[in-house]
């Protein structure tokens, strides 16, 4: 399953797919606070590039960076929000979400969690490293994702769930210094983003089929929430 958890199954990665640019356009805002040209804000730069890579419309594109960087008419400011805790059968959970309203997302958290456990700050972040994630797909045949991961100067990589592609974990340091290198070793960058990586992955055989299916349903409803931008899990492949 890797670090952060997605949608399995044909009806909800259609779902997940039609939510992608409605978290593509928050972390665009975002990102503009800090200017609102890409050439000059790496983590714009990154963003626009995997929302270009969606085929975002330009016009949703530029409105995202006016409304970060307050030269639109409808500006408007998100907070980056993080909530620990448990999902079913003590697999450790960090959900990450970019809010206006924390009165509104709270609460609803804590609704979400109630077949889990809410933590409070601290409380399972110290079993997840914070890191620089990359995933990247083969741009030319025969490209060898280790050496690759060696030559950009990438902490680690390992295959993901589909074939080809490629999770490339680095120092949150260096994040926009190897998605930069990447390309140049056989490998398109399709994101490039900060997050977290299970120190202590949970092994899916330790659980039974039913557990797994709670595991997955108690995520499925979390990732539902629309202030929800991404959640990592410590459950492993």
């Amino acid at each position: 399953m890797g670090a952060q958890w997605k949608a399995k199954g044909k009806a909800l990665v259609a779902d997940a797919r039609g939510k992608l640019f409605g978290k593509l356009v928050k972390e665009i805002t975002v990102a503009a606070r800090g200017g609102a040209d890409p050439a000059s804000n790496s983590k714009l730069r990154l963003v626009v590039e995997q929302a270009r890579k969606a085929s975002m419309p330009k016009d949703t594109l530029e409105r995202a960076i006016k409304k970060g960087s307050g030269t639109g008419a409808d500006a408007v400011s998100y907070e980056r929000v993080i909530y620990e805790g448990f999902a079913p059968h003590q697999v450790a959970v960090m959900v990450e979400c970019l809010t206006d309203n924390v009165k509104r997302t709270a609460p609803e958290m804590r609704v979400l969690f109630r077949k889990g456990q809410l933590g409070t700050s601290g409380s399972v972040a110290w079993d997840f490293d914070h890191v620089g994630i990359i995933e990247a797909e083969p741009a030319v045949a025969g490209a060898d994702p280790e050496e690759a991961a060696i030559e950009a100067g990438a902490q680690d990589c390992e295959p993901g769930d589909e074939e080809g592609y490629t999770t490339f974990w680095t120092d949150p340091t260096e994040l926009d210094l190897v998605s930069r290198a990447l390309p140049a070793h056989g490998f398109t960058v399709l994101s490039a983003k900060l997050g977290y990586k299970p120190k202590t992955p949970v092994d899916p055989a330790s659980l039974s089929a039913e557990q797994l299916e709670e595991v997955e349903s108690f995520l499925a409803a979390i990732d539902g929430n629309d202030d929800v931008q991404n959640v990592y899990v410590s459950l492993g492949g």
